[in-house]
């Protein structure tokens, strides 16, 4: 997958908002190597009809000068996972690189009140702009009225905020959920052949990264696979311990399981774990994930993960782009989607220097 320039990258941004942000698969080509594509994120090729877009004038800011202004990153997870570490990196290198000389991050910790009070204490220390990663959907009124009040632009990475954009935020930059799911339940028919008894672990609860990814598998399975049975489904929490722990009850309460949908790798290789320790062979159980670290496209090159979905971390470029844009009066789409690749038997090893 290759990278637009990032002048392209964003024009097809704002393009995606008046399109509707439909889904395609288009991408697009060459680039200066693999590895280098995979460091940063291709929006959709828009299609499709016009969608909201929000300029300066829109939401009622002020115009002010990103290297010099004070800005915030609130991340919302223990940076455990590769996922939230290469998220963080990502914001922090793009700031670097752009001369952004006061950054401010904070780190959640897993704990949705700590990241309302660290987004509100960012707001205190007078930051310009937020980029927020959000731990839940819901429960943001307090950071929103507050942001609000003093025009600050939020822009949310990889998870949704229930809010009015242009209004209580930005934009959402992050990929299509619902269709990850799809694409991963296609993996898992592909794997199954079409039959056979599934098992569900499923990501944090009150974010709509866990809600859609389950819909999308869901509904793909009934649409296309009415012979595979949804037998089990028990949150993970995003985590590998809970992962294990989670698979290794459904060892013992449903033996006869063919398939696992993992809704984030670090559960999957907690899986992995559990099926080394219940003696079963690599792809004795189909796995089947979304997210795309590195340890688990080595998983899939050993043979215990049939296949992943990726979920591309690397928002620091494209959010401070639309940022700069929105300052120099450009419409920003309310929504921006990210196109992802998928790593499966056919092109994991060769892929592992792509991976996070």
């Amino acid at each position: 997958m290759k990278p637009y320039p990032r002048t392209a990258a964003l024009a097809l941004a704002v393009l995606l908002g008046a399109a509707g942000c439909a889904k395609s698969e288009t991408q697009a080509t060459a680039g200066p190597s693999a590895a280098a594509s995979a460091q940063q994120q291709v929006v959709q090729t828009p299609a499709g009809s016009a969608g909201p877009t929000c300029t300066l004038d829109q939401f009622g800011g002020t115009k002010f000068d990103l290297k010099t202004a004070t800005v915030g990153f609130s991340q919302s997870e223990k940076e455990a996972n590769p996922f939230r570490i290469a998220e963080t990196k990502s914001i922090k290198d793009e700031a670097a690189k752009l001369g952004i000389a006061d950054l401010k991050v904070t780190n959640a910790q897993s704990q949705f009140s700590k990241q309302i009070t660290d987004v509100q204490q960012l707001i205190a220390q007078g930051v310009k702009l937020l980029v927020i990663a959000p731990l839940n959907s819901d429960g943001w009124e307090p950071v929103l009225q507050q942001a609000a009040a003093k025009k600050i632009p939020i822009i949310t990475v990889d998870r949704k905020i229930n809010a009015k954009p242009c209004s209580d935020y930005l934009t959402f930059i992050g990929s299509d959920f619902y269709e990850q799911g799809k694409r991963a339940a296609d993996q898992m028919i592909t794997a199954l052949g079409g039959k056979g008894k599934v098992a569900i672990l499923l990501g944090a609860p009150g974010n709509n990264v866990t809600t859609e990814r389950t819909n999308g598998f869901k509904d793909r399975i009934k649409e296309k696979a009415p012979d595979i049975q949804i037998s089990f489904e028990q949150t993970g929490e995003f985590a590998r311990e809970k992962g294990q722990q989670v698979t290794e009850q459904l060892i013992q309460s449903n033996p006869d399981i063919n398939g696992i949908y993992a809704e984030n790798d670090e559960m999957a290789l907690g899986a992995v774990t559990a099926l080394k320790g219940a003696g079963k062979d690599p792809g004795a159980i189909k796995i089947v994930s979304v997210d795309g670290t590195r340890s688990a496209v080595q998983a899939i090159a050993d043979g215990w993960l049939h296949a992943v979905v990726e979920s591309n971390p690397r928002f620091g470029p494209l959010a401070f782009e639309t940022a700069q844009k929105f300052l120099d009066g450009q419409p920003i789409p309310d929504k921006v989607v990210i196109s992802d690749r998928e790593y499966d038997g056919s092109n994991a090893e060769a892929s592992l220097g792509e991976a996070y």
